[in-house]
């Protein structure tokens, strides 16, 4: 029971640091309402292969993609929050195991994550996308197991830097070939066969292909069955919370 409780005292307290900073909460509804808007619009008639759907319809699970990957990476920034302040030091002699640790960290912010993707999920309506309560319902575990693996990788990265700007230039060098090789902006047959092979072994690329999948319906021909990405997106988490626990636990 002390192990559980530890878990949900780190989810918590992530999940109220989040909810405090309005300035966030903010921004994560207009930065994506601006790459719909303006970025949509603007490049709707440079792309094809999008069959009947307008290009903004095509982005919008993408950018609800681009919303899970950033800010479940930038998660990992409380790590080094943690450390300057010194709770990180409290919390790895609390008679807590460092998985439950980690494990409460990683629940927290995969809970903030998905919270922001819900914001933009409801801007679904502004490109005319019809979602309703049946999408959304199917939609939101998918969207919770995509940010599990990212909130790893942030966190594993974030356990061995020790400054801010460090973090930040490694996870843009991370963020950035994950998200434009996931087929978000544009679909895969548009590039090269050769770059083709990095979309496919890109985690990313199969949780935008199923919530296209899911969102878009019949309107999208997937690059694979929605089992299938789902499959990728799980072996893909358990792959990184071993990685991310056994980086975590080396912590002194």
């Amino acid at each position: 029971m002390s192990e559980v409780r530890g878990i949900y005292t780190l989810w918590l307290r992530e999940v109220k640091r989040y909810l405090r900073e309005r300035t966030r909460i903010v921004s994560s509804f207009v930065q994506p309402l601006l790459w719909l808007v303006i970025f949509g619009t603007g490049m709707r008639f440079q792309f094809s292969g999008t069959g009947s759907l307008k290009y903004q319809e095509f982005i919008f699970p993408g950018i609800i993609g681009q919303t899970l990957l950033f800010t479940s990476m930038f998660m990992g920034i409380s790590v080094i929050w943690d450390r300057e302040f010194g709770f990180l030091k409290e919390i790895l002699v609390a008679p807590v195991s460092r998985i439950s640790i980690f494990l409460g960290k990683m629940l927290g912010a995969s809970t903030d994550a998905v919270i922001q993707g819900i914001i933009v999920f409801s801007l679904g309506f502004v490109v005319g996308v019809p979602v309703n309560a049946l999408i959304f319902i199917k939609s939101l575990p998918l969207m919770l197991l995509i940010t599990f693996g990212l909130v790893c990788i942030g966190l594993t990265i974030a356990s061995f830097i020790s400054s801010l700007e460090s973090f930040g230039v490694i996870q843009s060098f991370v963020n950035l070939p994950l998200f434009f090789l996931s087929g978000a902006l544009f679909p895969l047959s548009n590039i090269p066969a050769w770059l083709q092979w990095f979309s496919y072994v890109n985690p990313l690329t199969y949780g935008v292909d199923g919530l296209r999948t899911i969102i878009l319906g019949s309107s999208w021909t997937s690059l694979s069955p929605l089992h299938y990405d789902i499959l990728v997106v799980c072996v893909f988490d358990v792959a990184m919370i071993l990685v991310g626990t056994l980086a975590f636990s080396r912590r002194r």
